[in-house]
């Protein structure tokens, strides 16, 4: 309800329009979110309550008392998201230790056993939290994998929220803090390349927890020498490197790309080129890698028109002869 003052909004109105908007936000960001301070896992409906109870969220209320309505609504709109900035995650999966859903749902991470993927994601929770954000993504325990519908949404949304975190934090646990990440497994896994395409700002760290050649730099992206070696390491021009946009732009190249990157899931060789693609199309866990990836060469050329990516070597695919196998 407006006031009938149209020059201000009540203190109830204001907190009501503050709740309206983080939820507002919080539409196209990571179902879940983990609270870096204490490590717990929280819904979105958690979210917009610890925002309400914060001192944050007070002072913002406090701000808008002596504002008019529409400095009020520009004063919002711009505070709430940057409280509900978050960090997300890329790594390799250990598929006998990392932490599902059910692991850590209602339970703060810190206060569980280090070992394996719990200790990876406990200093991933204090890195993010070292560097300023209170929330913070993980693919392996922040998605309901017993649920197809949110596998669906997750995997049609992922790209998305990859490319609006504040900062992707990537783990290479095959790198020593002296050694050079250019044969890491990371660079060879097929959902890896839209964790390094999808982001802007993105920082390497090696398996001690230690940032990738001591490197001063705020974002690895736009640092010379790592785009120098992440181009020897993937064959992507820097280009895209720095600035990435998905689409069917030489769509030729970003096939190329990913051609030598191999998944634990077959059909997930075509999964994780959706968001590259900017594809949304049904996830069918249990099709044959050749019909996942048929199902993505033919949406590729329907919507393109680019048939140089019929010119390819190797084995023919029984979804169709004029395209690979793999």
């Amino acid at each position: 309800m407006v006031s009938s003052d149209a020059s201000s909004i009540t203190l109830f109105d204001v907190k009501q329009v503050i709740r309206n908007v983080a939820f507002e936000t919080l539409k196209t960001t990571p179902t879940r979110l983990l609270y870096t301070p204490t490590g717990i896992l929280c819904s979105r409906d958690v979210q917009v309550s610890h925002f309400m109870n914060s001192q944050r969220c007070k002072r913002l209320v406090s701000l808008c008392t002596t504002r008019s309505r529409d400095q009020q609504m520009d004063l919002i709109r711009t505070d709430v998201p940057k409280h509900f900035q978050y960090a997300t995650l890329s790594h390799r999966w250990d598929e006998d230790a990392e932490p599902s859903l059910r692991d850590i749902e209602g339970r703060p991470i810190y206060g569980m056993s280090a070992k394996g993927g719990f200790g990876k994601l406990q200093a991933f929770c204090r890195v993010a939290l070292e560097w300023g954000y209170l929330w913070a993504w993980s693919d392996t325990c922040c998605i309901d994998k017993h649920s197809s519908a949110e596998v669906q949404e997750t995997i049609g949304s992922m790209f998305a929220w990859y490319r609006q975190s504040a900062l992707t934090i990537i783990y290479l646990a095959d790198v020593s803090d002296t050694g050079s990440f250019e044969c890491s497994e990371w660079f060879k896994r097929g959902w890896t390349l839209q964790e390094l395409l999808a982001p802007k700002r993105i920082l390497f760290y090696t398996q001690n927890w230690s940032l990738y050649r001591n490197l001063s730099s705020l974002n690895h992206k736009t640092d010379v020498a790592v785009l120098e070696e992440l181009m020897m390491a993937t064959g992507i021009e820097s280009r895209f490197l720095s600035d990435f946009y998905p689409g069917m732009d030489d769509a030729r190249s970003r096939l190329q790309w990913s051609s030598l990157c191999r998944t634990t899931r077959p059909e997930d060789i075509a999964y994780s080129l959706f968001g590259i693609f900017n594809l949304h199309l049904p996830v069918l866990y249990g099709e044959s890698a050749e019909k996942a990836l048929g199902r993505l060469l033919g949406e590729i050329i329907s919507q393109s028109g680019d048939v140089s990516v019929l010119d390819w070597v190797g084995e023919v695919s029984p979804f169709h002869s004029c395209f690979p196998a793999h």
